[in-house]
């Protein structure tokens, strides 16, 4: 479901009526105790030019779980609430951490499975733990607070305490709820390894998931009951289940990432998980990397993940992949819930002089975008091209095929690769290339595709520069990249919302090229680009003026 589908849901999902609590306190759950490293083995080596971690290549030979068995089936945006509904009480764990599980259910009982997304020979996920049944609960559905139109539910008792146990390998994962009455619901979350220093980080865009969530029928983009703009909240919670854009729990996870991270395993890639807010809470980390990938949608950035993080580490050589469109659009600030746990609610006012904290530190101001804030900083500075619009569905035309990124394609200048019809290549959101912006001027087009869109004939351009630091950018140009990876079982396809393509073949070769160049150290050094923007552009061009869903 693209982002407008997504805006039409917004009024008929916003209310319900409110359910009583009952039930026990949180049931404890430790997890199978098992021999093996509380850290995984760091022995590493290049196959076939990419570097490959043994424990990824360990772990994906497990045959892993039926997908029959874990995935959840399209079904229609039901009301609020799901019969079966939750959330854990962090973004991300380590081993050894305890994991806090509140569910929502009218069901007597429910089990969890944790599953761990990978390869695992074609199936995608893994079970590592199972807990036994749990008493369900009705918790009490949170009401908007103040007039940022909140909502939290840090009201709801914990369900189930779970070990998070050493034979969980860091990874992304799903836990499967799993109702009496046949109910199911995911609630997502990431195994990080803070000690890691792998070649690549997977980071998931849990930011932008949560802006997009309506659960309790508001996100930063409408509000109860009409789903207007104005109604929005100015600050979401991460303490509440995810209902947009997947209504069974995953947030973004399943339909903007699982291709990505299928791939990476299947290849064994040396490569560790976080989400954004780690980025946002341990900047200094993304130095042990070599390369940071950025997946289908990627919006949401606060200062420390852009300057601390990321353009910190680019002057020390490394590199960044952005594997969709529309990344580092809109600046936010993370602050504690209301119960004081740190980085839990998350600030976008998109209305910087009506952000509180304006006067105080205007740079930091939530406004409609970075490029628009009271301290413009546009998201060009770093990626090299800048968010266009929405609504594109167009094939991909290449610029310039001697491009080490696009060696083993077969492609020529001026080849076009198809999609399926009204899924094509590029779409529905895209980036291009803005000569008359702040940005690197070394910039390489490697595609330059003609678009239609809502705000009119505009074009999608997949970017490369090299940094002065050595390293280098990558940007697709297109939200459908990560997508366009998805070569998996057909029995996942139907929960992708989307099924294979003619151009996965071209879009995986280059992603294997740009692993094996980036997954290598500051690729700049090896892969200086040489810009060619001029052939498309001419210096004195103005700039677009991007238009987001419902023109913010």
């Amino acid at each position: 479901m693209d982002r407008r589908q997504f805006l039409q849901r917004l009024g008929a999902l916003a209310g319900a009526a409110a359910l009583g609590t009952g039930g026990l306190g949180g049931e404890r759950f430790s997890p199978r105790r098992h021999k093996r490293p509380a850290h995984p083995s760091p022995r590493t080596h290049l196959l076939d030019g990419l570097p490959v971690a043994d424990w990824v290549v360990e772990e994906n030979k497990h045959a892993g779980t039926d997908p029959k068995q874990w995935v959840i089936g399209p079904s229609p945006a039901a009301g609020w609430p799901w019969p079966i509904e939750g959330f854990a009480n962090s973004v991300s764990y380590q081993q050894g951490d305890e994991l806090v599980l509140y569910v929502n259910t009218t069901a007597l009982r429910f089990t969890a499975d944790v599953l761990r997304i990978g390869y695992y020979q074609g199936n995608g996920a893994r079970l590592v733990d199972r807990t036994g049944e749990v008493r369900g609960r009705r918790q009490p559905l949170p009401t908007p607070k103040g007039s940022v139109n909140l909502i939290e539910c840090t009201n709801w008792t914990p369900s189930l305490r779970l070990e998070v146990g050493k034979h969980w390998p860091p990874g992304d994962y799903l836990i499967l709820l799993t109702a009496s009455n046949g109910e199911r619901h995911y609630v997502p979350f990431t195994l990080r390894d803070d000690a890691s220093k792998a070649a690549f980080v997977v980071q998931n865009s849990v930011a932008t998931w949560q802006a997009y969530n309506l659960y309790g029928g508001y996100s930063l983009y409408g509000g109860a009951p009409t789903g207007a703009l104005a109604d929005r909240s100015r600050i979401v919670s991460f303490d509440r289940p995810y209902r947009n854009p997947d209504p069974q729990g995953s947030g973004d996870f399943i339909g903007n990432e699982l291709p990505l991270v299928y791939l990476v395993e299947r290849h064994g890639l040396d490569v560790t998980y976080w989400t954004d807010v780690d980025l946002h809470a341990r900047p200094h980390l993304l130095a042990n990397h070599r390369c940071l990938l950025s997946l289908g949608h990627d919006e949401y950035w606060s200062w420390q993940m852009r300057f601390d993080g990321v353009s910190a580490a680019l002057d020390k050589g490394l590199n960044v992949a952005f594997l969709g469109a529309n990344a580092c659009y809109r600046q936010v600030r993370f602050q504690p819930s209301s119960k004081g746990v740190a980085h839990r609610q998350m600030v976008c006012y998109k209305d910087a002089k009506a952000d509180p904290i304006a006067s105080k530190d205007p740079k930091l101001a939530t406004g409609v975008c970075w490029a628009q804030d009271l301290v413009p900083y546009p998201e060009s500075e770093l990626i090299g091209s800048m968010y266009q619009s929405y609504g594109a569905i167009a094939p991909l035309v290449v610029a310039d095929s001697s491009s080490f990124l696009l060696a083993g394609t077969g492609l020529k200048d001026g080849s076009v690769v198809h999609g399926v019809p009204g899924q094509e290549v590029v779409g529905s959101e895209f980036d291009g290339f803005e000569p008359a912006l702040p940005g690197p001027k070394n910039v390489q087009i490697l595609a330059h595709s003609p678009v239609q869109s809502v705000s009119g004939a505009l074009n999608s351009d997949m970017t490369y520069y090299s940094h002065s630091g050595g390293g280098a950018v990558f940007a697709s140009g297109t939200a459908r990249f990560v997508q366009l990876l998805w070569d998996g079982a057909p029995a996942i396809d139907n929960a992708l919302r989307f099924g294979h393509s003619p151009a996965m073949g071209t879009v995986t070769t280059i992603a294997l090229n740009l692993f094996r160049a980036f997954g290598e150290g500051p690729a700049g050094k090896k892969h200086p680009s040489v810009p060619n923007w001029r052939r498309f552009y001419s210096p004195s061009a103005p700039p677009v003026q991007s238009v987001d869903v419902a023109g913010t």
